[in-house]
């Protein structure tokens, strides 16, 4: 049995909780996803996106790299085959990311991350020298395809189209389960770009945890990480937000994986300079990062049933007290979902969605099996 690494609970509960503060102004959108992305909205509303918008995505991303390697120690630990059973990990985690896709969110990372992450499975143990090579690699895909998706945004005039529609307002959500399988491979084409992103950000996670960025061996890895993210990426970050619609792919996917960095070392160093026991705040980021993916889908779904016409609707009714109510409702979410995963806790070791993934996981093992 290994010792658990606090600050990581911590990060899972920020990545989550940072998230849906990402994800809230596209539930809050009347027009729903296409008018997210047609990229409107006045100077408050572009500074409240450029808190989270990317930055918590590319932090996830790390903190899956991180639970890979960890998930490789063990397996190696208990002398059993690699990746073998992973790969129903991976399988399970598809399944999850498709059913919460299709019936509750149409940008859910889950898939691109069971994809990237057996890609990533079969690199995790090999030399430096081929890990390298595959950050390089992946990066250099990544760059290429942020570059040409911008010269033709550039190209274009930087115009990304919204269309009016009646669909989150007024349509079911049986109508929107529809939409969702009729536009597949619009909504899933950010996979494109998550999964080469993806693989360079799990396999560095992996070796950041190889280089001790979570002990105190790693205080000045953290210090780098810190200012390249905060004080390098961020800056420039905000440029971005406001240089124009063109610029969408670089706003989200380039920079804010940076940033993540500068969030990982500086919330890591927090954590590890806390003494004595956890108080309410730390104690509650702590019980969502436990039940990550029971929060991170429940606050889709709270978000739906809030935002759009088949729940209360709120997103048209108070668009006119827009972007002042998009933070408020994100505030209430969070509260509500913390104090969920709180109280579960105090019954349960895991999160209701990771328990019955855990079941799955387990239930194809032999009776008396290594688990």
């Amino acid at each position: 049995m290994t010792k658990r690494i606090d600050a990581l609970d911590v990060l899972r509960g920020v990545a989550i909780l940072g998230t849906l503060a990402s994800n809230i102004w596209i539930f809050t959108e009347p027009n729903g996803p296409a008018g997210f992305l047609a990229l409107g909205g006045g100077v408050v509303e572009r500074f409240l996106l450029f808190l989270s918008n990317g930055k918590f995505l590319g932090l996830l991303t790390l903190l899956f790299g991180i639970g890979l390697e960890l998930q490789y120690r063990s397996a190696v630990r208990k002398g059993l085959r690699w990746p073998g059973r992973y790969l129903w990990r991976a399988t399970l985690l598809f399944v999850e990311g498709a059913l919460h896709y299709v019936l509750i969110f149409e940008f859910d990372v889950l898939m691109g991350y069971a994809i990237t992450s057996v890609i990533v499975a079969y690199l995790i143990g090999r030399s430096d020298r081929v890990v390298r090579a595959w950050m390089i690699g992946a990066g250099a895909l990544h760059v290429l395809l942020v570059t040409l998706l911008t010269a033709a945004l550039l190209a274009g005039g930087g115009a990304v189209s919204g269309t009016a529609t009646s669909l989150y307002t007024e349509g079911s959500w049986p109508d929107q389960v529809a939409a969702r399988l009729q536009n597949l491979a619009v909504y899933r084409s950010e996979l494109i770009l998550i999964i080469p992103m993806g693989t360079v950000l799990f396999l560095l996670g992996a070796r950041l945890l190889r280089a001790g960025v979570f002990d105190e061996r790693g205080a000045a890895l953290r210090r780098r990480l810190t200012f390249l993210g905060l004080g390098v990426a961020a800056p420039l970050n905000l440029v971005t937000t406001f240089a124009g619609p063109a610029w969408f792919a670089v706003d989200r996917y380039v920079l804010p994986p940076l940033v993540a960095l500068g969030l990982l070392g500086l919330i890591t160093s927090i954590v590890l300079g806390l003494r004595g026991e956890p108080g309410p705040v730390r104690t509650a980021v702590t019980n969502v990062g436990r039940t990550a993916l029971s929060c991170y889908v429940l606050q889709n779904l709270i978000a739906s049933a809030l935002c759009y016409g088949w729940g209360l609707g709120l997103a048209a009714q108070l668009d006119w007290l827009r972007p002042w109510w998009v933070p408020v409702a994100w505030a209430a979410i969070c509260l509500l979902f913390a104090a969920l995963a709180s109280l579960w806790l105090r019954r349960f070791q895991r999160g209701p969605l990771e328990l019955a993934w855990q079941w799955a996981y387990q239930a194809p093992l032999p009776s008396g099996a290594v688990r």
